[in-house]
């Protein structure tokens, strides 16, 4: 079953202190930050993303959907919520879904879908996780590059007792 990774995007970002910072200089920016974010996850766990972000009050245009980086970018239309689009989308998906949003209203809503809510400092300490492991995982892919070295020697104990052993031991179970 392929995960499905709906982010709440402003709800995100707001929960986030570095994102935050960086959406107080510039909206746009705040929004950048986040899709680079995810970007770097989705290279390392490969899971399908998409980002809703509320396009109610935004008098600009934006399209509606688009993708940047592997990232699937949608905006609600004028008049809705991102919520609502969210909703929409958990109810399609179902158990493939995993939604990241602090709102408590929403993430009942989707777990009665099928699907599953997670707050979003936990999500961002997996982010970081998966940022740490491919770094470490570079350094491991170095090592792999020697190539293996054959050996006979047996690692930790024998789990099995010599067949003579196993022999005496089963004449001893006729008994």
């Amino acid at each position: 079953m392929a995960l499905h990774l709906i982010i709440d995007g402003y709800n995100f970002i707001r929960r986030s202190g570095h994102l935050r910072r960086i959406e107080a200089r510039a909206l746009e920016l705040g929004r950048q930050a986040l899709i680079d974010e995810l970007a770097g996850y989705k290279k390392v766990k490969g899971y399908k993303i998409t980002v809703v972000f509320d396009g109610t009050e935004n008098e600009e245009y934006f399209e509606k959907r688009s993708s940047e980086k592997g990232i699937r970018i949608r905006f609600s239309h004028h008049g809705q919520i991102a919520d609502t689009v969210i909703e929409n989308m958990a109810a399609r998906e179902g158990q493939k879904a995993m939604v990241v949003t602090a709102d408590r209203r929403l993430a009942d809503k989707v777990e009665a879908n099928g699907a599953v809510a997670v707050d979003p400092g936990d999500f961002e300490e997996k982010i970081q996780m998966a940022r740490f492991l491919e770094t470490k995982g570079a350094e491991a892919r170095d090592e792999d590059r020697r190539g293996w070295v054959p050996t006979t020697r047996k690692k930790g104990p024998s789990k099995r007792l010599p067949k003579n052993k196993r022999r005496q031991i089963r004449k001893v179970k006729k008994l």
